[in-house]
């Protein structure tokens, strides 16, 4: 199975971070990443992570210029995309079809090849512009996949919180974590 993973400049590059490492840890996956470069600045200050350990997490990473690698192409078959974190300038751009970059020409790449794209979009409030625009991307097909908390699983650390949204992330890529807490009122 292949899987693309682009981290944007939002808050919230542990998203990406954790996604790759649980991703990396299936044997069946293969990832491609693409970093932006304020996704490589966001990271390095809100995990420590360089871009070079970020990279090491994929098999493949593509600089977010190379508009003519293979993920710009739709003859090149990938299972999904997921951009963990994904900022608002790029979910507008990619709704807009602007292909200014290597992850948005990828993201449209994804739908207009009716694959699975999902946006763990990190913004709030919302103005009605931005929800505008969300509706109009879950029309091309995206999957808007906020990283909203839950906590009837009882998240004890905040690695808790973040595995939630990125467990339900995997869910819609089908590869659900067998470690995954699931709801069951019946349990307490």
């Amino acid at each position: 199975m292949k899987i693309v993973v682009g981290i944007s400049g939002a808050s919230g590059s542990v998203y990406g971070l954790r996604l790759l490492e649980l991703l990396g840890r299936r044997p069946e996956v293969e990832i491609h990443l693409i970093l932006t470069r304020a996704g490589e600045r966001t990271a390095h200050l809100e995990t420590g992570r360089k871009t070079a350990e970020l990279r090491a997490l994929a098999h493949y990473s593509y600089p977010i210029e190379d508009i003519g690698c293979r993920l710009a192409s739709g003859s090149y078959p990938v299972d999904g995309m997921v951009i963990a974190p994904c900022s608002v300038h790029t979910m507008s751009a990619i709704a807009a079809g602007i292909s200014s970059n290597l992850l948005v020409r990828a993201a449209d790449v994804t739908l207009k090849e009716r694959r699975k794209l999902i946006l763990m979009v990190r913004e709030t409030p919302l103005h009605l512009g931005h929800l505008r625009t969300m509706a109009a991307l879950a029309e091309m097909g995206a999957i808007l996949c906020p990283p909203v908390p839950a906590f009837y699983h009882n998240p004890q650390t905040i690695l808790d919180i973040v595995d939630h949204s990125v467990e339900r992330v995997l869910d819609l890529l089908g590869l659900p974590s067998p470690e995954a807490r699931r709801w069951d009122p019946g349990s307490r």
